[in-house]
């Protein structure tokens, strides 16, 4: 595992543990790596409003752009529990605004990396800037 790797999963794993879900108990850390080298982390944000909430990567991403960053390299999603803990349609969607299909998605847990996943493979035909193209 690449030392850039190992950072990105303990700041998901930090941000994690600030993650306010008391409804569902739920805690999830993201961490983007953007093409800058960068890194922003995000944890989820429940809210007893439940549309209201807002999800780990959805909280990574406004860090990266509220940072000056545009283009995501990688994300680490970290979850609990015994499967893995992929973004959400929502998030896959939200992902593809600033990254490409290629782009690894690092799902983790508790022990480390569980699996890596391509985002085009979590999300193929992406709807993206492209399709709004005559």
């Amino acid at each position: 595992m690449s030392a850039d790797l190992k950072d990105m999963i303990d700041s998901a794993a930090a941000a994690r543990q600030h993650a306010h879900a008391p409804y569902s108990g739920f805690k999830v850390g993201a961490c983007i790596r953007a093409e800058s080298g960068r890194l922003y982390a995000g944890c989820n944000v429940e809210n007893a409003a439940y549309p209201q909430g807002q999800c780990a990567e959805a909280t990574a991403i406004g860090a990266m752009v509220a940072g000056g960053d545009d283009r995501i390299a990688e994300i680490v999603v970290m979850g609990e529990g015994q499967r893995l803990c992929t973004p959400c349609g929502g998030c896959r969607q939200r992902l593809s605004e600033f990254a490409g299909a290629e782009t690894p998605v690092h799902i983790c847990g508790p022990e480390g990396l569980r699996q890596t996943i391509a985002l085009g493979e979590l999300l193929p035909y992406a709807f993206i800037a492209d399709n709004l193209e005559d």
